[in-house]
């Protein structure tokens, strides 16, 4: 299945719970589907220079990343039989422990559901241009990379 129609990625800050169980729950009534696969990146408080992280700010080059999104997308539907696929990213501040990024893939049988997940978070970390500013408890920032 090919689908040309562009998606809405980014969402402002943290992607909450109710909003994963949503969307969850949207596909339940799409009895075909025999497999979902799941990735949730969440913000750590990593500990760098003996100062700890407390949130992320998220930054895009919105419309290239945003056309990326939908390149990974297109390619994940020729290359995998996939029956949908969700894709939603945090622009702005998220905590520690906060969700960044959802990723989610159904299909017919898991094995295309799970290979697909695993490459489309592989191509987003290494090819979509958005930038994550680490915010230290009490202090300033400091670039970091989408990792």
């Amino acid at each position: 299945m090919i689908d040309k129609k562009k998606h809405k990625v980014f969402v402002d800050g943290a992607i909450g719970p109710a909003f994963i169980a949503d969307s969850i729950a949207k596909h339940s009534t799409k009895k075909n589907i025999g497999a979902h696969s799941i990735f949730l990146g969440q913000v750590r408080n990593d500990i760098i220079n003996e100062k700890e992280v407390e949130a992320i700010e998220y930054t895009a080059y919105s419309e290239m990343a945003e056309e990326i999104f939908h390149e990974i997308r297109e390619a994940a539907f020729t290359k995998y039989s996939l029956t949908c696929m969700h894709i939603y990213h945090s622009i702005g501040r998220v905590n520690a422990g906060e969700i960044s990024l959802f990723v989610f893939t159904s299909s017919v049988h898991r094995k295309d559901a799970i290979q697909a997940c695993n490459e489309i978070v592989e191509r987003i970390k290494n090819e979509v241009p958005v930038w994550g500013k680490e915010i230290f408890s009490g202090e300033t920032y400091q670039w970091k990379t989408n990792s």
